[in-house]
Parts: C-alpha cells; structure tokens; sequence
C-alpha cells in the first residue's frame, strides 16, 4: 500500500473538466516533475504547499511540449481521501488528453490503481470504516433523491456510530465473563442476571429495526419492480412508453411486436422503479413467441408490483389471471388491474371477478394519455404506503441485513443460554460471534474476501 497509483477519476468522454488523481508518497514529486505554473518547463522543480490550487501547465517529459492547461490540487496526508499524499490534476475532459497525461504520471514511477483502490486506502488507513466505503459508490449510484439522502446519511457515518454502539455494550458485557473465566480465583464467577437480560433485548430490538429497515426501503437502492403484462396487443408498450415520456417500447398495430422483456428505469415522485414491458402472454406454437412469454413470467415471478392489463370487449378470467401471476406468488405481489383503450370504447369494460374486487381498478388511454397521471398516482401509493420513509436515516444494505441476522441467531442463542444457566465458555462463544457480526458490517472483522468483493465492484480511479 506504499506505493503510488494513479487513475483518471471522471467518465471518459469530451467535456469541460476531467479529473486524474495521484496518491501515494510520491505524489508530489511526480507532480512537480511533470507540473509548471509557467508556458516553459522551469529547471527547478516547484514546491507544492497542501491545499492550494495551483493554475499552470503539464508537460511531456520528452519534449517539454505543453500537455495541457491544468489546474492542480496538492493535498498532503493524513488530511486527504485515502489519508496518504494526494494529488488531483483538473485537465480537460477529453480521452486523449487525459490518457496523455496518466501515461507520463505512470512513466514518473505510479502504477494503475484497481478497482476502488483510492477508497480502500481511505479504509485501510481508517479515515472511513467499511459502510462509509460502501455508502460512496451507494452515492454514485443513487437513483433518487431519498436514496441519495440516506447514502450521505450513511457516508457521514451515522450507520457505523450505531453499530459501534452496539458492539462496545456487548464488548463490555463479553469483558466481564472473559476476566471471570481467566481469573476464578480472583474475581467472582459471573452471573448474568435481569440487567443483562434488558441490555440483549435491547439490542436484539435495534438489530431486528435495522433489519426490517432493510427490507421495507431496499428498493430506494435497487428501485421497485413493476412488470406490464396482458394479451398481445394490449397496448403494454404504449403504457411503457406513457409512463417514461418517451418512445422506449416499439408500438405497431401487429400483435406480439415485443418478443423480448424491454427494461427502463422510471422515477415517480423521487421513487425509483425498474419497469419491465413484456411479450403478450396468449397461446401459440410459435417457438419464438414462447420463449418471449416463458420471460415475460420469469420477470412477473420477480415484480413488486404487475400491471395486468385488459382492453374493452374482453372479459375477465380467474384461472387466466392465476395462470399469469401463479396462485403462489399471489399473496406476496401486488397487482393494478389496468383498463386500456378507453377511447374507443367507454362500455363494455371488463370487471373483476367478486373473488379479486380488492384489486385496485384504474382505466385509461395510453394512446391519449388518459388516466396516467391517476395511475402513477396509484403505483406509488401502493408501493409506499405502509411506510415512513422519514423515520429512518439509513437503510443497511443486503451484507448489512446479513450479518445482523447472523448477530440476531448469536445473541438469542446467548439469552437462551442464560435462562439455561450454561457454562461462561458457551455464552462467550454466542457472545463472541455477535460481535464478530457486527464488526463485518463496520470492517474490524471483514474477511479479505469481503474487502475484495466490495471494492472490486467500485470504478477506477474512485
């Protein structure tokens, strides 16, 4: 980790700034090697102080031609991203320039970085634990302004100080069994008592909070899934195209245009969904047309949320409908009946059956675009409407929900063991465990496996 890596840090492509960044301890002597504030290379090397900018020029090394007009940032560790020396040259955005000027940055004695390598030093150089490490790519990532909000919620360190607080009460709890197993002679044999009972309860209650945070806000993340399905030529992908406010799904007056699942993301009122178009589900013995249906299932199988679609003239089946969405899956997904092509014909529209009238009903013309704003307003009520998004200030992710479940079955195994009156060792163990959980979340006990995988899946130069 002493070494120097380099990187470019913003997407490729033409713009207005790109930035590289350098770090490591020999950061600023790459710098002044390659950096003027002057037109022509200077015979002396400059002194960069921390945490100025510096406007100047850099060089090829070769030819002492100008590179670029830069603007240069020196910032000496610990006070920078990854806690080591630090620099980040703001060049223009354009691939040649800035692949020009990594080049004579890696010819001065750095290396490429990996895949999040610069956020790995911050962790491994304790300027940030493991969630905030996780909470920076959650931030790149956003797809809304709520998960946006609880990204920088986490990256401020609001998850790790509470798993902290949990894991130093149990640390302290875990300290006095060990002395009374170490000492026998000198200290009293520990008895957990009531005390100790409330301070697991309590415990249990945060970890079981988080967890269920967890599973009521993932989608903030990941974003709801919603899959259009309905017979051939429905109008699935006109309702696709109405929801996006742009052509995304072909359209033609020939059932069963859409063989493939179309996936696009949408956003409804700082909400994010993935939203799915599908072929129409019908029977036939076109090979094709049945692998485009068999998909169309696999992503109903998988939706928070389907929109069944009917059209005037048509009426409405159980055993279709169970045929479609699959009398398992039918109590965990929710479903919007939704009446197309209303423009044509305000009668005659298919009802629900008695057994499904808790279905919620919403009819439209996607061709008019009639009824979409009440249907956007529908498919977010419905989504969020037993939660209060408010209440929480972080959502931990699926590693997080993880290794809480496994400090859960580690504490409960504990209290179980008190009622039980077993021996000091085993209750140490349970006890042991659940910090150790708890400390995969954090990073003080995360496998190098865990570290790999976590930043392996950051870009470069991040």
């Amino acid at each position: 980790m002493n070494d120097t890596i380099a990187a470019i840090a913003t997407p490729f492509g033409s713009g207005g700034i790109g930035v590289i960044r350098i770090s490591g301890d020999k950061a600023f002597d790459i710098a002044s090697r390659l950096f003027s504030t002057r037109k022509s290379k200077p015979e002396t090397y400059p002194l960069l102080k921390s945490h100025k900018v510096y406007h100047g020029y850099v060089f090829d090394l070769k030819t002492y031609d100008v590179i670029d007009e830069v603007l240069l940032i020196p910032m000496q560790g610990p006070r920078s991203y990854t806690a080591q020396d630090v620099i980040e040259i703001q060049a223009h955005a354009g691939t040649i320039v800035l692949r020009t000027i990594l080049e004579q940055i890696l010819s001065c004695g750095a290396r490429l970085s990996e895949p999040g390598e610069f956020t790995k030093r911050a962790f491994l150089n304790n300027r940030i634990d493991l969630t905030q490490a996780e909470a920076v790519a959650d931030i790149i990532n956003a797809k809304s302004v709520n998960a946006l909000k609880f990204a920088a919620s986490q990256n401020l360190g609001t998850l790790k100080n509470k798993i902290n607080d949990l894991r130093d009460k149990l640390i302290n709890l875990l300290s006095l069994i060990e002395v009374s197993i170490d000492f026998p002679e000198d200290v009293q044999s520990f008895e957990p008592g009531a005390k100790e009972i409330e301070l697991i309860d309590d415990i249990l209650e945060k970890c079981r909070e988080f967890i269920k945070q967890h599973d009521d806000a993932c989608f903030l993340k990941d974003g709801i899934r919603i899959t259009i399905c309905g017979a051939p030529n429905v109008g699935k992908s006109s309702l696709m195209n109405r929801l996006l406010e742009q052509d995304r799904s072909i359209v033609t007056a020939i059932p069963g245009t859409t063989r493939d699942p179309v996936e696009e993301g949408l956003n409804i009122d700082g909400i994010p969904f993935v939203i799915t178009d599908t072929a129409g589900i019908h029977q036939t013995d076109d090979l094709v047309e049945i692998i485009g249906i068999e998909k169309a299932k696999d992503h109903i199988n998988i939706s928070d949320l389907v929109l069944f679609m009917k059209e005037p003239g048509t009426s409405f089946s159980d055993r279709e409908f169970e045929k479609i969405l699959l009398p398992d899956k039918l109590r965990d997904v929710k479903v919007i009946f939704v009446v197309n092509k209303i423009d044509l014909e305000e009668e005659n529209l298919p009802e629900l059956s008695e057994k499904y009238q808790h279905i919620p009903r919403i009819e439209i013309s996607a061709l008019l675009n009639r009824g979409i704003k009440e249907l956007k307003q529908k498919i977010v009520n419905i989504c969020i409407a037993d939660l209060d998004l408010e209440k929480s200030s972080i959502i931990p992710n699926l590693r997080h929900k993880k290794a809480l479940e496994q400090a859960v079955e580690g504490l409960e195994a504990f209290k179980e063991g008190v009622i039980q009156s077993l021996e000091e060792e085993m209750l140490a163990i349970d006890l042991k465990n659940s910090i150790d959980c708890l400390g995969t979340i954090t990073g003080e006990t995360a496998s190098v496996d865990i570290l790999d995988n976590i930043f392996n899946n950051f870009c470069i130069g991040k």
